[in-house]
């Protein structure tokens, strides 16, 4: 799957035609610069394993995931709130440009992603609950308010609980979504398509804490983006230390994989390949 998206991403990015000397250029900066490309894989993987004549169709719907993924670090790397110097080992787009391009440039793949799910190959009433499901998640109610308390409460110590509920958001919530609009595609029922949702959020815990570890332990060249940047930030690393941290990921990773039992076979193989593969 993650080839074929790849080939898609490369073959489907954003273009515009006007006299701006590089904004173009700036629009698909971050998108070929690689990443894991995982929550498209996590969408095209639930579409493979339950309606597979779909996955071409899907396709447009993995690619708006990305965008809304990849406008979040671009705002995430702005002087105003993280201030990177590299993103996916190339600089950020406010440090190869400047910072202007480089809102402008999140803000038109955040709003361009909604404009893909309209367009989609679908039934509409796919495509509207696609919307609601990205917007829900990427919006207010997810990602947003997870950024805002973790921009808030840098330098200021927040409980377990509290940083659960700001990770959940940031991060876990799109991870979910990624699953959930794979589900909607396929039009699968309510209760399964809520308990692989709420994997997805434990799954997003996973893929945060590892994140956190990660910034703790590996170098710049090997991760590609800042290393140590997170000792100002309410991390897992921060609150429980190095060897809790990798207890707690480990503990969430046997936790998902006991869910995963009762679900159908194939997806719950598709996400556990997944997890061994990043995770």
């Amino acid at each position: 799957m993650k080839e074929l998206f790849i080939k898609y991403l490369n073959e489907n990015l954003p273009y515009i035609k006007s006299f701006h000397p590089f904004f173009n250029e700036a629009l698909q900066a971050m998108l070929k610069a690689g990443g894991k490309h995982f929550r498209a894989q996590l969408l095209l993987g639930v579409v493979e394993c339950k309606a597979p004549q779909l996955v071409s169709n899907a396709l447009g719907a993995a690619l708006a995931l990305e965008f809304i993924h990849t406008y979040s670090l671009i705002h995430d790397d702005l002087p105003a709130m993280d201030n990177a110097d590299f993103r996916r080992g190339t600089p950020t787009l406010h440090k190869n440009y400047d910072e202007t391009t480089a809102i402008l440039v999140g803000d038109a793949l955040n709003t361009e992603a909604f404009l893909l799910l309209s367009n989609l190959n679908l039934k509409e009433k796919i495509k509207i609950n696609l919307i609601r499901t990205l917007a829900y998640n990427a919006g207010i109610n997810g990602m947003i308010i997870g950024q805002a308390i973790d921009c808030y409460f840098e330098d200021k110590k927040l409980n377990l609980d509290e940083l659960k509920f700001l990770h959940i958001h940031k991060t876990a919530k799109l991870i979910a979504a990624s699953l959930k609009m794979g589900c909607e595609i396929c039009e699968l029922d309510k209760k399964e398509s809520e308990k692989i949702y709420d994997i997805g959020l434990k799954l997003g815990l996973i893929f945060q804490i590892n994140d956190d570890i990660i910034d703790a332990t590996m170098s710049e060249e090997q991760s590609g983006k800042p290393a140590n940047h997170d000792t100002h930030k309410n991390s897992f690393v921060n609150l429980l230390g190095l060897q809790e941290a990798i207890n707690c990921k480990n503990d969430l990773i046997q936790n998902c994989k006991n869910d995963l039992i009762d679900l159908d076979e194939k997806i719950s193989k598709m996400i556990e390949n997944l997890m061994i593969q990043y995770l």
